[in-house]
């Protein structure tokens, strides 16, 4: 099996589908020739076609309400946000139209688009190529979330999404799309993996950290300090935070009786904030001690302070000392 990044996986699992699928369809700003920005669709346009593979007009609004016929019409398409950060033009093509179709038909029809978008910071792209935009579409009802964390999940998880009914939005860490240490063993071929369905990447006994996306790595990080220390922390990658694997995340906390949620959103209404409820609501007698969010702060995304507003093992560290010392 080919060892994949993160980027190179996405690649894949767009390749297969095609080469599956001759409904599937990807498009957006410069995925024809160029490849996208990131190369997420290098040499697709090569093999597949331009009818299947191109370019369209800078209209993000354009671009998902194209794919919305599209899927109306029995195609399965991909469309490509450039960056996260573009989407809102998009936003009510998704939220009223993408999200309710299958609801407002009453079943008649389904919406099977997948849209993908690289969101978070970490390539000095400042606040307009920065943001972390998830829990405004965990909001909306009939909308699937995912962000992976590693080649496996990306290529199987995106493999999922173009197999299902529903829509969604598929947020891609790029902080981490090219980081060679994740680099994975990714088969060739078709496989999926499940969507709903929480990732436990480390186990432990003291505190569960709850992340997803490019924090993942982070946590991951922070684990290895805190077992220094002699605490040991169990890392649950949530994959999709919408449909949430609620059972996963009370498993865990039931178990470690604390809990940390980790995001690069802003903290106030941040997809953290669901967490924390969900705990309080449906396991509070287990914990020893108070749930802790550690997030971005509620500023637009700096560009010359990235690092500092982005949670880091240290920012992760101090929130365990804080609920170790409760």
């Amino acid at each position: 099996m080919p060892k994949l990044t993160i980027i190179a996986a996405v690649n894949n699992a767009i390749a297969t589908a095609m080469r599956n699928d001759p409904r599937v369809v990807v498009f957006g700003e410069d995925v024809g020739k160029k490849g996208g920005v990131f190369g997420a669709t290098d040499k697709i346009q090569a093999e597949f076609g331009e009818a299947r593979c191109f370019d369209t007009p800078l209209s993000e609004d354009g671009i998902v309400g194209t794919a919305i016929g599209m899927a109306l019409n029995g195609l399965r398409p991909i469309a490509e946000i450039q960056f996260q950060d573009f989407i809102y033009p998009a936003f009510d093509q998704i939220v009223s139209e993408l999200a309710k179709m299958r609801y407002r038909s009453g079943g008649q029809y389904a919406c099977p688009v997948v849209v993908r978008t690289p969101y978070g910071g970490g390539i000095r792209g400042g606040l307009y190529h920065s943001q972390s935009a998830e829990a405004y579409f965990t909001h909306t009802p009939g909308l699937v979330t995912v962000i992976p964390s590693t080649p496996y999940d990306t290529k199987g998880l995106l493999l999922s999404a173009l197999q299902g009914e529903d829509p969604v939005i598929f947020f891609e860490p790029k902080r981490i799309y090219r980081d060679p240490a994740l680099a994975e063993e990714v088969p060739e071929g078709m496989y999926t993996v499940p969507i709903g369905k929480a990732r436990l990447a480390r186990e432990g006994s003291h505190i569960s950290v709850f992340c997803y996306g490019a924090m993942v790595p982070v946590c991951l990080q922070a684990a290895e300090q805190a077992e220094a220390k002699g605490i040991s922390l169990e890392v649950l990658d949530l994959r999709t935070l919408c449909p949430l694997d609620e059972a996963a995340v009370l498993a865990s906390v039931r178990k470690t009786g604390r809990a940390i949620v980790v995001h690069e959103a802003p903290k106030f209404c941040g997809y953290g904030a669901e967490i924390s409820a969900l705990i309080a609501e449906e396991a509070v007698d287990s914990l020893e001690a108070p749930i802790v969010r550690v997030a971005g702060f509620d500023t637009p995304f700096p560009n010359a302070l990235e690092n500092y507003y982005m949670p880091d093992a240290r920012r992760v560290m101090d929130a365990v000392d804080r609920v170790m010392s409760f």
